[in-house]
């Protein structure tokens, strides 16, 4: 009876003296902001991150976003709408200040590559839509705070910067394209 008493004694004290396994997460995060800087005019943005975050420090994130008015056509009579949109894969490292369970602080550093896609469509037939896809990359970070287990909110400023082939001579080249610009944007973060 005493040796009973003495392994559930030890059985309970290394279940709670014993460090808590680190559960992934998956981060949904809807978002709004503005473009600034580069190629395009300042104008609103918005889109949603989708993200997983192993053990919380390291992840992955698949995120789009459109901008409409994204160039300066305002003096361009024959322009009818403009708009960029970015489709991203990306790389997450973040610490987790306050665990991965309830309120707490997450400062991140993000970069990833996908596609950057322009569109120009002009008033009547002044010329033809004019749309152009390049490879991108981004970088940038940001800081999540949860106010529970479930919601938060999230800041996050990128760069963005297209990427080519500068020479058309079937040889894999890459190059920094002109288009490039940065966004910040704030969403509501939801945690699962």
């Amino acid at each position: 009876m005493h040796a009973k008493r003495l392994l559930i004694a030890l059985a309970l004290t290394t279940m709670v003296t014993m460090p808590r396994v680190a559960s992934a997460e998956t981060l949904l995060t809807p978002f709004a902001g503005v473009t600034f800087g580069g190629s395009g005019q300042s104008t609103g943005t918005f889109g949603a991150g989708f993200a997983w975050m192993g053990a919380g420090i390291f992840g992955v994130e698949f995120e789009a976003a459109y901008t409409p008015s994204f160039f300066d056509t305002a003096d361009f009579d024959f322009v009818d709408s403009d708009n960029v949109v970015t489709v991203m894969g990306n790389l997450i490292l973040g610490i987790p200040a306050g665990g991965t369970d309830g309120p707490g602080v997450r400062p991140y550093g993000t970069i990833g590559f996908g596609l950057l896609r322009t569109n120009v469509t002009s008033v009547g037939d002044a010329f033809d839509n004019v749309s152009n896809s390049d490879f991108g990359m981004n970088v940038g970070g940001g800081l999540m705070g949860f106010f529970n287990d479930h919601v938060g909110l999230r800041g996050d400023i990128r760069y963005f910067r297209a990427l080519t082939d500068p020479e058309e001579d079937f040889e894999f080249d890459v190059d920094f394209g002109d288009l490039d610009f940065w966004r910040g944007t704030m969403g509501v973060v939801f945690r699962f």
